[in-house]
């Protein structure tokens, strides 16, 4: 947890650093993506260790009422946290060529510290163990990532995407302030372990369920409450659109799975409910897909059709677990948390290879791109190896997670 914390004071400080040297863009440039680098190998390292680790929980002084700073790292937080690290490393590397274009001519500084802020933020959810803690560091994540996708903001298109975003994010949110505070008014408390404790004891399970889906599903992308994904993805600087489609949309998927432990055990028909949006989102996402020209608005829908599967895998886990299926319930949700970290490395390496692609071809439009595999050989092969892995062909990764 040292280590985690070091981490984050590394990117927070990093962020700041680069706001304060915004008058020199160059340099601020380089101070945010040194920071942000350092700051995810970091977390990296710690989110590892912490895989096969024993759960620790720390508690910091925080005067705000009803407040506290209850952190804590497990499993499921480090392997989560794990994907979130890994994929900001890469997208900070990719990010300090790919803004280089902008210095002197958009503010360098503030993106820099919205990005940091941003990566922070998603790894501050996960490890939060207090509601008020968790809905700070969520909605730090929201506004954040919203100014990171209204970057280019001169462009009505992406002012409205930003927009959509914003609005269906705080639509999500709503509903986690009413599950939160059903949980903490039955609980006596707003700590995620009086949560656990009380499992919903005297509680309406199958309404918290939904709450959690509505609120965390918005953020995942389940269909129909996907809208705003196909819109802000495209909108975004190529490395934060990885950081959105391979790590932003998991946090939903974190949230989901943790609110399960606050609950009763999911009944059958929770599970098949989960699995049924799951594979519905899936398949609409993939007809969606095939209408579409424009290459970022693909693969944010092939976003969609992944955060389906691993609903689905994550709903056949907890079917199984209601049949008394312990091989069901395992390799359904073993299948679902492989997948976190596949999509991870697929989606994040087709962004930052389209980002290439659209730099090298000057247009988003795949009508209009033609010979790059033989102008950009390493980009062309690196985005055809990404999507041969999220196609599910055998024997890359994505394969291995969508037949568990």
């Amino acid at each position: 947890m040292t280590l985690f914390l070091v981490a984050l004071a590394v990117l927070v400080a990093g962020g700041v650093a680069a706001l304060a040297a915004w008058r020199r863009p160059a340099l601020a440039l380089a101070i945010g993506s040194a920071s942000a680098t350092a700051g995810s190998a970091l977390g990296l390292v710690a989110a590892l260790g912490a895989l096969r680790a024993a759960p620790v929980a720390v508690d910091l002084p925080w005067p705000v009422p009803n407040g506290a700073l209850a952190l804590g790292l497990d499993p499921l937080s480090a392997l989560f946290a794990a994907a979130v690290f890994a994929l900001a490393v890469a997208a900070a590397v990719f990010g300090a060529g790919y803004m280089r274009p902008h210095l002197g001519q958009r503010p360098i500084g503030p993106f820099a510290l919205f990005f940091n802020l941003f990566v922070a933020s998603m790894a501050l959810v996960v490890v939060a163990r207090q509601a008020v803690l968790f809905l700070v560091a969520w909605e730090l994540m929201t506004v954040t990532s919203f100014l990171l996708v209204a970057f280019e903001h001169e462009d009505a298109s992406i002012r409205r995407a930003a927009r959509i975003y914003l609005v269906a994010s705080h639509l999500g949110a709503a509903a986690l302030f009413a599950l939160f505070l059903a949980l903490g008014a039955a609980a006596g408390s707003l700590r995620f372990d009086a949560f656990v404790a009380l499992r919903g004891a005297g509680l309406p399970a199958g309404l918290l369920f939904a709450l959690a889906v509505v609120g965390f599903g918005t953020k995942a992308g389940l269909v129909p409450l996907h809208v705003w994904l196909p819109e802000a993805h495209p909108a975004a600087p190529s490395h934060v659109s990885a950081l959105m489609s391979g790590v932003l949309v998991k946090m939903g998927v974190y949230g989901i799975l943790r609110t399960v432990t606050f609950l009763p055990p999911a009944p059958l028909a929770h599970g098949l409910a989960l699995a049924a949006i799951g594979i519905v989102g899936a398949i609409a996402a993939l007809a969606l897909a095939a209408t579409q020209r424009d290459l970022k608005r693909v693969l944010a829908y092939s976003t969609i059709e992944n955060v389906g599967i691993i609903s689905l895998a994550a709903g056949l886990g907890l079917a199984g677990a209601a049949l008394g299926a312990p091989a069901v319930a395992a390799l359904g949700v073993a299948g679902a948390l492989l997948h976190v970290w596949n999509h991870t490395l697929m989606k994040g390496l087709a962004f930052l290879g389209a980002g290439n692609l659209v730099h090298g071809a000057g247009t988003r439009d795949l009508e209009r791109m033609g010979g790059l595999l033989r102008r950009l050989p390493a980009t062309g092969a690196l985005l055809v190896l990404a999507a041969a892995a999220l196609a599910g062909l055998p024997p890359l990764n994505g394969f291995v997670s969508e037949w568990l």
